[in-house]
């Protein structure tokens, strides 16, 4: 894909609320499990540019929700969802339906 047709196309996706780690960048995937109404691992450090694999293992709906992140997955039983994380930061998240169910992801440069 050519560069210009590559920055093309990250625009589209980004316009249409996509996050991307980066065209032409790895990007490493980590797994966090919706398991037994708690979030596996609870606490989660990755670099900027990772990406989330969400995995809902339950039997009921989880989110994993930051409104101070703009973080708002929506996952029913068996279903999974991949976020990106370009900025380093700390990201408290919660499952609006369950809120004793908490998280952190902490993204280092």
């Amino acid at each position: 894909m050519g560069r210009l047709r590559g920055g093309l196309l990250g625009l589209a996706l980004a316009g249409a609320g996509c996050v991307l780690a980066g065209l032409g960048q790895a990007s490493t995937p980590h797994r966090v499990e919706m398991k037994n109404v708690a979030f596996m691992p609870r606490s989660l450090t990755i670099h900027a540019g990772d990406s989330v694999v969400w995995r809902n293992e339950d039997i009921v709906a989880h989110t994993a929700t930051s409104a101070q992140a703009g973080l708002d997955v929506v996952l029913a039983p068996g279903a999974e969802q991949t976020t990106a994380f370009p900025r380093p930061g700390v990201v408290k998240y919660l499952c609006r339906y369950h809120p004793n169910m908490t998280g952190q992801i902490t993204v280092e440069r």
